[in-house]
């Protein structure tokens, strides 16, 4: 999923609240900063921070633990059959909405079809195109949504592959798949705070500001309610510091900058209380193949080696740069280990730019780089002036105009944008963003090659010959330079002493309903 440039929140892990556990805090509300959410609907959820607020209140089949091992949520238990091209997830008994009402398979299907609606698909039906007949359904190509692969008798949701898929109940795990009540989608009012909401999550939506969602337990979630019954989430810090209000002890848990981690670890009553993950998650620039110049690999690749990136990423980043080697993150299974990022080479660029028809570099269309803010930006406009003579002009958007423009025929030509892992996989960063005909391959480029290498990747069970596959597919995207890997993350925290179960694993979404404060904290 799409992360906003400017920085990556903070992420918490998946812990299941445990009969027996810490004594719950009754009266205490625990105040949480995160991102204010563009949408509550996870049909409509394309960015990261929407998603980490909708995993509160509506839960998937799935959870994603903290060594990155999908675990049951909704679903009691899967199984698969027909060579792993079938997967049947059995519900667990009882299950209800926050109303009460029954939660079923039905209740599945009909949320899941919703993200491949054709009139209006979810930024992340891709998740789903491995089903049978969910693409064509998506692309309006059918129009009968008996013709996707889904199956509901009851507590079994069957669901039919067109691949072998061991890796399915992970992608069953992503916000977007979560499941949500009939009124969702018919009922314009239905995610409104208040006495209507209906969550299938550990919290319901009671009331909302424009600077805090105030969150209460879920009284019918299928772990029992939640430890922490009163949550507020604070998504408008109103310009202060999040290190200062947590000192001050108006946050419990907030998201803080790389460089207030470099002296909060040495603080003696802060340091305690930091945290630090490693996010799945990758910056990258990429260009729109769809038109000159950027439809000639000669000038992509022109433009990723008159830049040295590891050199641009460390001095924006200084002793926490992280740079990339690869559109795939660390910590990601079935990752290569290869370097698979362009060489740096200036004269090489040259050479490359003129076999591509500019000899002389003025003749080169000026061209816009647009994002939505990175520390990268100048040195990499910079280099490519002074190294190749070109000149980019740079645009800063808001997210939400950029994301809206991405992609699109008016669309940016040269971009840059953060992804997190939905699911922790190869296929997430490739399949996803570089496969031929997937919607959030925002830069249009087709490599019959490369999907010929994911296609062998997804199609094996072995472990020797999925990282062989995707080494491949990595190796291609180096040579080609559909996009350019520009820098890895770790995110920082401060979780207040007491506040167990705010683990952070590098998928964007901290799991409230798992966390409790333990006997005695005040």
């Amino acid at each position: 999923m799409v992360v906003g440039i400017a920085g990556l929140l903070a992420v918490g892990g998946l812990v299941f609240a445990a009969a027996g556990g810490p004594a719950r805090s009754a009266e205490r509300t625990t105040r949480l900063a995160m991102s204010d959410p563009q949408t509550l609907d996870p049909a409509r959820a394309g960015d990261a921070g929407s998603a980490a607020v909708i995993a509160q209140l509506f839960e998937g089949l799935t959870a994603i633990d903290g060594s990155l091992t999908p675990r049951p949520a909704l679903a009691a238990s899967w199984t698969f059959k027909d060579g792993n091209r079938t997967v049947d997830f059995t519900l667990r008994d009882g299950l209800a909405f926050s109303d009460g009402t029954p939660l079923t398979a039905a209740d599945v299907e009909r949320s899941w079809l919703r993200v491949l609606d054709p009139a209006a698909p979810s930024p992340l039906a891709a998740l789903l195109y491995d089903v049978v007949g969910a693409r064509a359904y998506a692309t309006g190509a059918s129009t009968d949504p008996a013709s996707v692969g889904f199956s509901a008798d009851g507590q079994l949701f069957e669901v039919r592959l067109t691949r072998p898929a061991g890796d399915f109940p992970a992608i069953a795990a992503s916000p977007s798949l979560a499941v949500v009540p009939p009124g969702v989608g018919r009922n314009p009012n239905a995610l409104d705070a208040g006495p209507g909401f209906v969550a299938s999550g550990g919290y319901v939506l009671a009331a909302r500001t424009p600077t805090e969602l105030q969150l209460t337990a879920n009284s019918h979630y299928w772990g029992g309610p939640p430890p922490i019954s009163q949550v507020t989430l604070v998504t408008d810090l109103g310009g202060q510091s999040p290190v200062d209000l947590f000192d001050a002890g108006t946050l419990d848990w907030t998201p803080i900058s790389p460089d207030d981690a470099s002296w909060i670890t040495y603080d003696r009553a802060l340091g305690p209380q930091l945290r630090s993950a490693a996010d799945l998650a990758v910056t990258y620039y990429g260009f729109d193949m769809r038109r000159a110049p950027f439809d000639d690999p000669l000038v992509r690749r022109a433009f990723a080696e008159a830049v040295d990136w590891r050199r641009v990423v460390q001095l924006a980043d200084g002793a926490d740069a992280l740079p990339a080697t690869d559109i795939v993150p660390p910590g990601i299974p079935g990752r290569s280990q290869g370097d698979f990022l362009p060489p740096f080479d200036p004269a090489a660029a040259k050479r490359l730019l003129a076999q591509a028809g500019y000899p002389d570099p003025s003749d080169f269309p000026v061209v816009t780089l647009v994002d939505t803010g990175t520390g990268y930006d100048a040195g990499i406009i910079d280099q490519l002036q002074v190294n190749l003579g070109v000149t980019v002009r740079y645009e800063t958007l808001d997210f939400a105009d950029f994301f809206s423009l991405l992609g699109s025929p008016a669309g940016p030509q040269f971009w840059a944008l953060s992804w997190v892992a939905d699911y922790p996989s190869p296929y997430d960063f490739l399949g996803i963003l570089l496969g031929g005909g997937q919607p959030n391959n925002y830069g249009g480029w087709t490599s019959a090659p490369f999907d010929a290498a994911i296609a062998r990747a997804v199609a094996s069970e072995d472990p020797a010959t999925i990282r062989a596959a995707y080494g491949d597919a990595e190796a291609i995207v180096r040579d080609d330079v559909p996009v350019i890997p520009a820098s890895y993350s770790t995110s920082f925290a401060l979780s207040r002493t007491g506040l167990l179960g705010a683990q952070m694993n590098g998928l964007g979404i901290l799991r409230i309903a798992g966390m409790a404060w333990a006997e005695g904290t005040p």
